[in-house]
């Protein structure tokens, strides 16, 4: 070996180890679900609109990269709250959100990557403890369950989209009531649809009563009409077509004419 080139080779050498020690420094990589921001210490400071898209990257050793996860996430709470009249109520939801894409440098510069715990979590609390406050127990446990979630969808989701995180989705998973109110609320319940049940059974019949009455006087003034059609001369007349009809028969008959009450034929089989 030269010696000339010795001095060479130790400097590379060093130099590969400096690189192999400094590479996680240097190097870095952002997942297809993530996205990240570089902080220059010595530049520009939080690059807020330079979004790193997915891959492999290389930046100075100084500057830091903070990466977001920007797909749906799902979080769930259970927490105390008071209804309209004071009475405690616990509540287990779920909320899917994600952050804004081209806006996680902003999330960052206010909430830092901890922007779940610091605010989407405490928002919703927030929102479900002054939702379900305007409601009672009862209303909350059933007849409008729906409207109150979307309430506090719509009021949540209003401070979160002011920060750049999109709310997709809130559901109320389970609301728990004291033993002695929540039996009351279903008992109220049943009686309520017992009474539904009654008032359909009893509006059914009424029907039919009317169905039945209405038949009744259709049937009542076709009898009418076809009594007042009826005329003497009429009954006569059908009489005589009836009575040459019979005239026609190959049967054996007697026809005695003009001995019946009202003057028409009699006629008398051979039976």
């Amino acid at each position: 070996m030269n010696n000339r080139t010795l001095p060479f080779i130790v400097v590379g050498v060093i130099a590969l180890f400096v690189l192999l020690g400094l590479s996680s420094s240097i190097f870095y990589t952002v997942e297809p679900t993530q996205r990240a921001v570089i902080f220059y210490k010595f530049g520009s400071g939080l690059a807020k609109d330079e979004i790193i898209t997915p891959g492999v990257h290389i930046k100075a050793p100084w500057n830091e990269v903070y990466v977001f996860d920007v797909h749906e996430t799902a979080e769930g709470e259970k927490m105390d709250v008071l209804d309209k009249n004071g009475l405690s109520i616990h509540v287990e939801t779920t909320v899917r959100f994600k952050p804004i894409a081209e806006r996680i440098g902003y999330i960052y510069e206010k909430f830092t990557t901890n922007y779940v715990e610091v605010l989407v979590i405490p928002e919703i609390r927030a929102a479900v403890r002054q939702v379900m406050g305007r409601y009672t127990a009862e209303e909350i446990y059933s007849t409008k369950r729906a409207e109150v979630e979307s309430t506090i969808k719509a009021e949540a989701e209003a401070i979160l989209q002011e920060n750049n995180v999109t709310m997709m989705a809130l559901l109320i998973r389970s609301i728990t009531l004291p033993d002695q109110i929540r039996v009351a609320i279903e008992n109220k319940l049943q009686q309520q649809q017992e009474a539904l049940a009654y008032q359909f059974r009893l509006e059914k019949e009424q029907s039919e009563a009317e169905r039945k009455r209405i038949a009744a006087e259709g049937e009542s003034r076709a009898n009418n009409i076809i009594n007042n059609s009826l005329t003497t001369n009429l009954l006569r007349m059908r009489g005589i077509e009836a009575t040459l009809e019979l005239a026609k028969s190959q049967n054996t008959k007697i026809i005695v004419i003009g001995a019946g009450d009202d003057g028409l034929p009699l006629i008398l089989g051979n039976n």
